[in-house]
Formats: C-alpha cells, sequence, structure tokens
C-alpha cells in the first residue's frame, strides 16, 4: 500500500505503478477496492486544510482531508458545504465525494459538488502536477477543467487539493412529513411542489408514500412557512422535532442496510418503474432526482436489463453501469492517462 503525504509523493507512486487503484477512507469500497495488478494509492495521509478565509468563503483542502473535519472548522465560522457531501459520518474524504459525483439533500436548494468546486489540483497518468480551475469565486477565464473530474471515478488522475467556495449555514431549519394514501399522489405532491415558487432545502419521497420536506431561514419564518405548506399540500402532516440529527442521517445514507449499497439516476415517471423492482430499503432525493437504495445481485440484474444507469458504492466487483462510451470521454482519457495506469472499475 502506498501513503503518500505531499503531491510529490503522488507523483513518484504515479510514475512507479503501471496500474494503480486511489482510495480516500474507504467508505465507498466498491469504487476503491483494487484488482489484481492494482497498486493501493491510499490518500488518507493527504490531508489537512490549505487555505480558509471565512469572509471571502471559500476552503482549500488536500484530497485526503474527511469531510467531517472540514465541516468541523465551517460550522465553528457559521457556515457549511451546501452540497451536503454524504457518507460524512463514515469517513468520507473531499477528494473521493468529489470523484464520485456525490450530493446530499440539501442539493435540491444550493446545487451539487459540481457548482462548488472551485479548483483542482492533480497528477495525471503521466505523472504530471497539473491544476484547473482557481480558489476564487469569480473565475470565468478559460474551460471549467476542473469540473470533469466530478463523478469521473478518477479514471483522468489523482485529485490531491481542491477548492470549494462556501456558504453561511441557515439559522433554523424545520421539516414536515406528509404520507399520503398512494405513491400516485404522493408524486403528484411532489410534482406540485416543484413546480411551485418555494425556497425548499431539500424535498425527499419516502417509498411507498411519503414525502419529507425541509425549510431554513429565520426562526420566526419558519412556522408560517410550514403552514403554507399545508395547505399547498393539503394535509398536515408530522413536523420532525430532531431536524438536524434526523437530516443527517439521511445525509449519511444510514437507512440503507443491505449487501449493495446503489446511486441510481431518476426522474418522477422513471419512479413507478423503479418501484416495481426487487429493491431494498430506497429514498429518492432531491425532488425523485437520485434514488439511493440497498439491494443484492437481483436488484443488479433488473436495473440492467431495463438499460437503467447507476453506481454501486458498495457490494459489487463491477460498480459502474453503462462504461463511458462518449467520444469526448474517451479523449480526455487518452490525453490524461494515455498508459492507462487508472483503469475504470
Amino acid at each position: 500500500m502506498l501513503r503518500p503525504k505531499t503531491p510529490e509523493e503522488v507523483q513518484e507512486a504515479v510514475l512507479a505503478h503501471p496500474r494503480l487503484r486511489v482510495r480516500g477512507s474507504g467508505s465507498k469500497p466498491a469504487l476503491s477496492e483494487p484488482e489484481e495488478g492494482e497498486a493501493l494509492l491510499d490518500l488518507s495521509q493527504l490531508k489537512g486544510v490549505v487555505e480558509y478565509d471565512p469572509e471571502e468563503l471559500v476552503l482549500v483542502a488536500r484530497a485526503g482531508t474527511r469531510v467531517a473535519e472540514v465541516e468541523a472548522l465551517l460550522k465553528a465560522h457559521g457556515q457549511h458545504l451546501p452540497f451536503h457531501p454524504p457518507l460524512s459520518a463514515p469517513g468520507a474524504t473531499l477528494g473521493g465525494t468529489v470523484a464520485a459525483g456525490l450530493s446530499g439533500p440539501l442539493a435540491q436548494r444550493f446545487g451539487g459538488v459540481r457548482d462548488f468546486l472551485l479548483g483542482v489540483r492533480f497528477v495525471d497518468g503521466q505523472g504530471r502536477l497539473l491544476k484547473g480551475g482557481g480558489k476564487v469565486v469569480k473565475n470565468a477565464a478559460g474551460f471549467p477543467f476542473h469540473r470533469l473530474m466530478v463523478g469521473a471515478l478518477g479514471a483522468f488522475g489523482v485529485l490531491v487539493e481542491l477548492a470549494f467556495k462556501v456558504f453561511p449555514a441557515p439559522p433554523a431549519t424545520r421539516t414536515l412529513r406528509v404520507a399520503f394514501p398512494s405513491l400516485e399522489e404522493a408524486l403528484s405532491a411532489l410534482e406540485r411542489l416543484l413546480l411551485a415558487p418555494l425556497d425548499l432545502m431539500a424535498l425527499d419521497l419516502l417509498p411507498p408514500n411519503a414525502l419529507e420536506v425541509r425549510i431554513g431561514g429565520f426562526p420566526e419564518a419558519l412556522g408560517p412557512r410550514l403552514e403554507k405548506l399545508k395547505r399547498l399540500l393539503g394535509r398536515d402532516g408530522e413536523v420532525l422535532e430532531e431536524d438536524e440529527a434526523h437530516w443527517e442521517g439521511v445525509r449519511n445514507l444510514a437507512f440503507l442496510e443491505g449487501p449493495l449499497l446503489l446511486k441510481v439516476p431518476s426522474r418522477l415517471d422513471l419512479i413507478p418503474l423503479l418501484e416495481g423492482l426487487p429493491l431494498g430499503r430506497r429514498r429518492y432525493l432531491l425532488g425523485g432526482n437520485v434514488l439511493y437504495a440497498e439491494g443484492d445481485g437481483e436488484a443488479l440484474k433488473a436495473l440492467r436489463a431495463r438499460g437503467l444507469a447507476h453506481l454501486v458504492l458498495k457490494g459489487a466487483e463491477d460498480p459502474l453501469f453503462p462504461r463511458p462510451q462518449n467520444p469526448f470521454f474517451q479523449k480526455v482519457k487518452a490525453a490524461l492517462d494515455p498508459l492507462g495506469r487508472f483503469p475504470l472499475r
């Protein structure tokens, strides 16, 4: 196992090995377990905050820095990572979060990890230390190359440093859970909420027939806003008492315990189809646009038989479906990793 502590040591490791598998903390084992012939590049020691300016709302850190450590620092200044990185409690790192392209429930309101990544430094397959983007919010010069690293699963290189814009955290939050007689009625209500001019922090579907809606802002405004939601939905629902703890569990996927952990892109019109598949416990985030579910081999077969794209975070040796065939992806891969040091799983 290789455990570099500096970007220069990452460069040395890349040049010394023909095939590498990069791991942050191992919170997404299906993506980070090495196969035969691959050297394990463990970035857990490539950590630490490099720069943080609360007034400028910018944070720069090494790729192996754990999300939980960053969030503790930001919380002390009343700030947070608005894309709400999943798997913080199990030890997710900044680099692994970007490589897997994962965003949590608050992305419904603020946007995903791609929207908050300002820049990266990474080592490509030829051992070059390259830079994409920058460290300022108003960085519009040139092609936003750094965003290609989001969800690329490390195919283009090893992330060593990342810059993010951060936001002030809302002073107070409340959550309304509403159950409906059927999935059809729940989906109809979900569509109404998506189309309404509402400022919702999170909007999730809990199968088979419930919605959870989170709002944030000044405490005195939340009561009237909850009443407006109830009127729009035509139901009183339940206001959750432990709002913060509840959503920490959601973003950490604590509701999933099966042998396979899946992320599936979704849409409102796909949800009835997905609900007919042999999936275990599950939850639709971001207004029904992302499904996190547990499953088994039968679940994988069912998804692939229907051509439904998905990413396995835990429990499968072939985690990515379908394999990328986009010519642009192939050209970038050939330019940055011509020797194939970073194979996709």
